[in-house]
Parts: C-alpha cells; structure tokens; sequence
C-alpha cells in the first residue's frame, strides 16, 4: 500500500504540474508564440517527441516542476513569434495562466466533492457542550453567528476555520438573534495545540441545512474562498513567526501528507490535492523572482513605464530567485527526511 500511495502522490504532482504548464502552453499558442519543447519533469528527458506544430513534448525524469519553452522568453530574438515581441499584455496573461489553471482545478474538485454531501452545516448555534465558555460569555441556542471578529462567516466550514485561526486568543463574535445584531467581546474558546502551535476549537454543534443546489453552490463557493484565505493567512503566520520552519513542507513532506489522506479515504485525498492545487497556484503569485509571480510584477513595470528591462538584467534577477528558491527547497527536504527518519 506504501507503494500505491507514493504512486498517487507522484501521480498527483505530474497531474498539477501538467495543467499549471498547460496554462502557459495554451495561451502562448493563442497568442502566435514560438515553443520549441513543452516538458512535464526536470533531468534528462525519458520520453520525447516532437509534434506536427514543432513542439517537442518531452517527460522527464523528476516530477517536481516542468516548463514551457518559449522562444525570447529567456533571451532576446528577432522572430516575430518570440514571446520577447509579444505585447505585454499578452505575456501578462500568458504567465498568469498557470497558476490560474491551478486554482481552477481545486474549485473543480472541491464542487465536485460538495455534491457528495447528504446535508451541510449552517453558523446557527443548535447546542452547547458542557460548561461551554460560549454560553457563559452570553451565546444561546438559535444565534446565527455572522462573524468571528472582523470576518464574515457563511457555512460551518468557514466558521471553523475562523475559530481555529483565531480563538486560540479571545475574539468578538456578531450573532443575528431573531431581528437584532449583538456583539459579544473577548469570548474564550477551548485550545488545543498540535505540532506545538495552539488553535481555537469550538465548544457548540451548529443546526445542519439540507442539501439543496443552492446549497451546494454557496458551499462550495465559500469552502473555495476560505481555502485560498487559509493559504494566505499561513504565508502571514509564518512570516510573522506564528509557525515555525518545521511547519513548512517541500515534495516529501507533501508526499506524507496525501499518503495521510489517502488512508483517511477518497474525500480527504481528493480534498488533499484541491488544497495543493490552489497552494500551487498562490505560491506562484508571489513576487518573487523565478516565480510567475516575479515575472508579473517585472510586466506590471513595464506596463506602467513603458519600459522593457534589458535581458541580461531580468535574467539575473531571474536566476538569483532561482537559486535561493532551490537553496530553500533543499533545506527544507532536507529537514523533511530528518522528519521521516524520527
């Protein structure tokens, strides 16, 4: 079975890996740009072939990236399909593509994943746990919560993940009580710790809703929007030294967590990959450079100034944010395997 869920983990990155470069493969197509090889891997090549349109298709031997290889993206050309010639507009968009893909396929599958729900959970409080710190701080059975401090909560799913975050410290919750909105500061939530980082954890069952297609599409809307939240706000909390580095996770430690998941069964697998997804697709949005997110922010430049950054110049930022991006992964593979071993 080990065997099997490491196939599923390689089977997951190659399957992500793909789209995002499909992204930039399609749209660099859509607009007349030379590809001479669209690669899924890195290392040597294990499977190549070149298509009627020129392109070599190739597979390669390390399922951790892969690329696109467009003529003038690296260098200046004088074909007038290099990407270099493209408007900015369309290499904007072209780069963007990726990590848009990315989010696209984890809202695919999460959709998916909310039609197999019988019933979903609303904020509407339906019982408390004994000696509930909630109940003590004024809460009762019908509040419908609205929000955990300053952030609106539609579904449960929300609403425990605004706990979790937060109520690990006190916060204020806004109800909805019949006609009227109170708010009730600095309420106390349980806490629990794992990994050595402490989380709010609620202490009342909230009244489940039917499954309805309205239903299902507001779960699955906000279920989206507070995954991409969720990866935004853990790129925060580490920064801010909220979690530490033995919080963060490259390949192998990813390979861990789907294998996790994979025995927990098909929804929490398929979950799994929605989030990786979309980690994928925000992760690539940073401005940093070797990122799409870097090449973004150098294109907003020169849209606004008008001005391209001489080649030699953008790829030596390029290649600087390569080396310290793979500087940090093999750190952080390196502390992945230490993991493994304790």
């Amino acid at each position: 079975m080990v065997v099997l869920y490491i196939l599923i983990a390689i089977f997951t990155f190659g399957f992500l890996i793909f789209i995002h470069e499909l992204g930039h493969f399609l749209f660099a197509k859509k607009f007349g740009v030379a590809i001479t090889e669209f690669s899924i891997g890195m290392g040597p090549k294990i499977f190549s072939k070149k298509g009627k349109d020129g392109v070599d298709y190739s597979l390669r031997a390390f399922p951790i990236g892969g690329f696109v290889a467009m003529v003038g993206e690296e260098e200046e050309s004088d074909n007038p399909n290099a990407f270099n010639k493209k408007p900015a507009w369309q290499r904007f968009i072209i780069v963007i593509a990726g990590a848009v893909m990315n989010l696209i396929v984890g809202i695919i599958i999460i959709t998916i994943l909310m039609t197999t729900h019988s019933e979903f959970g609303s904020t509407t409080v339906s019982r408390f746990a004994e000696g509930a710190k909630t109940e003590q701080a004024g809460l009762q059975i019908g509040d419908e919560i609205i929000k955990i401090n300053s952030s609106r909560v539609h579904t449960s799913s929300e609403l425990g993940y605004e706990i979790m975050r937060n109520g690990y410290k006190p916060v204020s919750i806004t109800v909805k009580r019949g006609s009227e909105k109170i708010v009730f500061y600095d309420v106390q939530f349980p806490q629990v710790t794992s990994q050595g980082i402490v989380f709010g954890a609620p202490d009342f069952s909230v009244l489940p809703e039917n499954k309805t297609f309205s239903t299902v599409v507001k779960n699955a809307f906000f279920t989206c929007k507070s995954t991409v939240k969720m990866i935004w706000e853990s790129l925060f909390d580490l920064i801010s030294g909220r979690y530490g580095v033995e919080q963060v996770s490259g390949p192998i430690g990813v390979t861990g967590a789907i294998t996790d998941a994979a025995k927990t069964g098909p929804y929490s697998l398929f979950y799994m990959i929605a989030v990786i997804a979309m980690n994928l697709g925000v992760f690539n949005l940073l401005p940093i450079p070797a990122l799409d997110g870097g090449s973004l922010l150098l294109l907003l430049v020169e849209m606004i100034t008008k001005k391209k950054l001489p080649p030699r110049v953008e790829g030596a930022i390029k290649g600087a944010g390569f080396a310290v991006l793979m500087l940090i992964a093999l750190l952080v593979s390196a502390k992945d395997i230490i993991y493994l071993f304790k």
